[in-house]
């Protein structure tokens, strides 16, 4: 929390970017365009790791493809095991309509647990019309999605505590 110490300024209250101490994390991924997604995993792994995580402290769980990411984080932010869970996937764009059917309840069912629970959930899950751009997204010209998505991940833990601090 921060204060620019003028008499009736707002506060501000934000999250950094260090896990805080005992903060757990699971990255719940699917196996689906693995080649994708294993390098996303990687990037997010590594977000943790270099600030401030223990990959100890980070439960892989992997699910059969995209469409099984929401079930599986319901079920880990019910039981409250976790502080914060990273869905990482890959949906490329085919030629049937199979992708925006895919792609917009995966995003929806991952919003609503999120919305529902009060537990992070940071969205890494690609959805690109072509093999290119997932591989561009997973670590070449644009990033790594998995990356920014786990730091996403460590700053809503810490504004979380933050919050709690500010009594809000």
């Amino acid at each position: 929390m921060s204060t620019n110490g003028e008499r009736g300024a707002p506060r501000t209250v934000e999250g950094h970017l260090v896990v805080p101490s005992g903060a757990k994390f699971a990255l719940v991924v699917s196996r689906f365009n693995h080649f994708i997604v294993d390098r996303l995993v990687e990037g997010a792994l590594d977000a943790i790791a270099r600030h401030g995580g223990s990959t100890s402290d980070v439960t892989i769980v992997r699910v059969p493809g995209a469409w099984e990411i929401p079930v599986v984080v319901r079920r880990l932010a019910e039981k409250r095991s976790v502080s914060a869970i990273v869905a990482l996937g890959a949906v490329i764009r085919g030629s049937t309509p199979h992708f925006d059917y895919v792609a917009s309840e995966v995003t929806k069912g991952i919003a609503q647990v999120s919305l529902q629970t009060g537990v992070p959930v940071t969205f890494g899950v690609l959805t690109t019309d072509t093999i290119e751009q997932a591989v561009e997204r997973a670590g070449t010209k644009a990033g790594n999605k998995g990356w920014e998505a786990a730091v996403s991940a460590i700053e809503m833990v810490s504004l979380a505590s933050a919050l709690d601090g500010a009594g809000l």
